[in-house]
C-alpha cells in the first residue's frame, strides 16, 4: 500500500512568500493533499509582499494547521506524507532544524520528517550566506535534506517573473517526485 499523496508546506518569514503561495496552487492542480503550516513571520512577510490575504493562501491547502499547535498531526510520524518543503526557508528556521530545537510546529514537522526519514526539501532565501548559514546547511545535506534556495533558470526563457516563479516551484516539487506541466528544456539548444 502506497503512502497518502500530502504533502506539508510551510512558509516561513523569509523573502519570497509566493514560492509557497504558487506550490500551493500547483498541488491543488496536480490533485496532492497540501497541509499548510505558516509561522508568524511568513504570514506577515505575506501581507508585505502580495496582494494575497491569509485567507485566500489559506483556502489553497487542503489542512491547516496553527504555528504553535504542536500536537498538529503533522508532528506525528504516524501521519503518512510524501515529506516537506519549506519555501521559503528563513535562516531562523534552517538553523532550528539543524539543532533540533522544535519551538513551532514549522520546526517540530520538519524534525519529524527527519526523523521518518521522509524527503525534507529548503527553498533557502538569504543572500549573502554567513559561515553560520553554509555550516548548518552542509549538516541538514548530510542528513539526507535537500538544499535547494529559488534561484531562477534562465534556460527556458521565461517571458514574466510569474513563469520564473513557477518554474521554480515545478523544480521543488520534483524532489517530491510530484512533476506538473511547466516547459522543461529539452536539451536543445535554439
Amino acid at each position: 500500500m502506497s503512502a497518502p499523496s500530502r504533502l506539508i508546506v510551510a512558509i516561513t518569514g523569509a523573502s519570497g512568500s509566493i514560492y509557497g503561495i504558487r506550490t500551493l496552487e500547483l498541488l491543488r492542480q496536480a490533485g496532492v493533499e497540501a497541509h499548510l503550516v505558516m509561522s508568524k513571520w511568513g504570514a506577515r512577510t505575506l501581507l508585505h509582499e502580495t496582494a494575497y490575504t491569509l485567507k485566500d493562501v489559506q483556502a489553497l491547502a487542503h489542512t491547516v494547521y496553527n504555528a504553535n499547535d504542536e500536537g498538529a498531526a503533522i508532528s506525528s510520524g504516524s501521519f503518512q506524507t510524501r515529506g516537506m518543503l519549506i519555501a521559503p526557508c528563513s535562516v531562523r528556521s534552517l538553523a532550528a532544524i539543524a539543532v533540533g530545537l522544535g519551538d513551532s510546529l514549522v520546526h517540530r514537522a520538519a524534525d519529524v520528517v527527519l526523523k521518518e526519514r521522509r524527503r525534507l526539501v529548503l527553498a533557502v532565501r538569504e543572500a549573502p550566506l554567513s559561515e553560520i548559514h553554509l555550516e548548518h546547511m552542509l549538516k541538514l545535506s548530510r542528513m539526507g535534506v535537500v538544499i535547494s534556495p529559488p534561484v531562477p533558470a534562465f534556460y527556458s526563457k521565461p517571458e514574466s517573473l510569474d513563469a520564473m516563479v513557477t518554474y521554480t516551484c515545478a523544480r521543488l516539487l520534483d524532489q517530491f517526485d510530484i512533476h506538473v506541466d511547466v516547459p522543461r528544456w529539452n536539451g536543445q539548444m535554439d
